[in-house]
């Protein structure tokens, strides 16, 4: 008796301990406020961005058409020219010396062909006379053609060594502004010597006085970009395609519709080549990369801001704010709750990813706070800014995903 009433006041201590009493029931977490973005159709341009070489239509580089020395230079890198203004001179001594003896061969072709004129008229007047015979008239008819023919002989000769020694002269075929002038006096050149290049400068000529047509030395002056893109990507190409060049602050510099693709692509890279051409208006030199931007064309679709979407074992997935109500739960009153919804994204760009599936329009979704939401966390929704613009001006899908990599250039998925 005495050992079960000890037994039992052990017992009862242990259950009057602090350890062992029972412990109230978790009070379940107050409800976060959280903004909220409700998603809306935009209209979104599908684009990438690559890099651009540019050439000038109209640039050109200076080679002679003869060989020989350097003797003078007229003019230094980066002056502005007319068309037919002198560059170089390349010794000439040996074609003038030639262009001296055409002139003298001219000079004794026309003294024959004088001689022979005079015993012409010589023959007539005896063979009125009856003192020669026709046949001797016959004979200086000839020699006066075959004089008047040598004469003509000497002087084509005479131009073409006009033309040989005004070789000797470059000269440039376009105005505008030089390049870097590559030879020095004394070097000896060919005509695969290339001397300088020329690009046009249409201000320049204009501001000179020179006649020129403004819109035809404009059209002149345009430069055209070169983008190669991947295969797959060419394929989606249409009418409507337009490439515009971008700024150092990624704003829009020239924009013009592609009207080249080349219709193979490369067997190293697979990439095709497209071209677009533009007035140069915004001092573009030609060979300098440029960032460029391709659209592909547009069309609505749904974007998510990047920061509404976390990953869970590579997973994309939103919180999706929705309302639950007695019933559907543990019951007691309506609650805004969030559900993890996995998604399915597209191509990212400025404004947020293209959301492919898994949302539809009119869907709320949680844009702050997400590092501390749970499935099916309470929260108290407050609308949030438009993160995401809608409507108005297409925006751009896919920017800045196609980089270059490796000296080419890659589509990015």
């Amino acid at each position: 008796m005495t050992k079960s009433f000890i037994v039992a006041l052990s017992f009862a201590s242990m259950l009057a301990a602090p350890g062992c009493a029972p412990q109230p029931a978790a009070k379940a977490p107050a409800p976060r406020e959280v903004e909220v973005l409700t998603i809306a159709p935009a209209t979104v341009r599908d684009t990438a961005d690559y890099l651009g070489t540019l050439s000038s239509r109209a640039s050109i580089d200076v080679y002679p058409q003869v060989g020989g020395y350097v003797r003078r230079i007229h003019v230094k890198p980066g002056a502005t020219v007319a068309a037919g203004d002198q560059l170089v001179d390349i010794d000439a001594r040996g074609e003038n010396a030639a262009l001296l003896s055409a002139r003298a061969d001219v000079a004794a072709a026309e003294a024959r062909h004088s001689l022979a004129r005079t015993n012409l008229e010589r023959a007539e007047k005896l063979l009125t006379e009856g003192l020669a015979p026709a046949q001797e008239v016959d004979q200086a008819r000839a020699a006066v053609a075959a004089a008047d023919a040598a004469a003509q002989a000497a002087s084509a000769g005479v131009a073409l060594r006009e033309v040989r020694v005004d070789f000797h002269t470059v000269r440039a075929a376009v105005g505008g502004t030089l390049g870097d002038v590559l030879v020095r006096i004394g070097d000896a050149v060919t005509p695969q010597t290339q001397i300088t290049t020329i690009a046009p400068d249409v201000d320049g000529a204009i501001g000179a006085g020179r006649a020129v047509d403004q819109g035809a030395a404009r059209a002149a002056a345009a430069v055209e970009v070169t983008v190669a893109i991947p295969a797959e990507r060419a394929r989606a190409l249409g009418e409507l395609t337009t490439v515009e060049v971008l700024d150092a602050h990624g704003a829009t510099a020239a924009s013009a519709p592609v009207f080249y693709v080349a219709p193979h692509a490369d067997a190293r890279t697979q990439l095709v080549d497209i071209k677009a051409a533009f007035p140069n208006v915004t001092g573009l030199r030609p060979s300098e990369l440029v960032r460029v931007r391709v659209i592909f064309g547009s069309g609505a679709a749904l974007l998510i801001p990047a920061t509404a979407v976390t990953r869970q074992s590579g997973t994309p997935f939103v919180f999706v704010v929705t309302e639950q109500r007695p019933g559907e739960g543990a019951g007691g009153p309506a609650r805004t709750v969030v559900t993890r919804r996995p998604v399915t994204l597209g191509r990212l760009g400025a404004d947020g990813f293209v959301v492919e599936r898994g949302l539809s329009a009119g869907d709320r979704i949680a844009v702050s706070s997400l590092q501390m939401l749970r499935d099916g966390s309470p929260i108290i929704p407050k609308e949030a800014p438009a993160a995401v613009p809608q409507g108005g001006a297409p925006r751009d899908a896919g920017a800045g995903t196609d980089e270059p990599d490796a000296g080419q250039q890659r589509e990015g998925r």
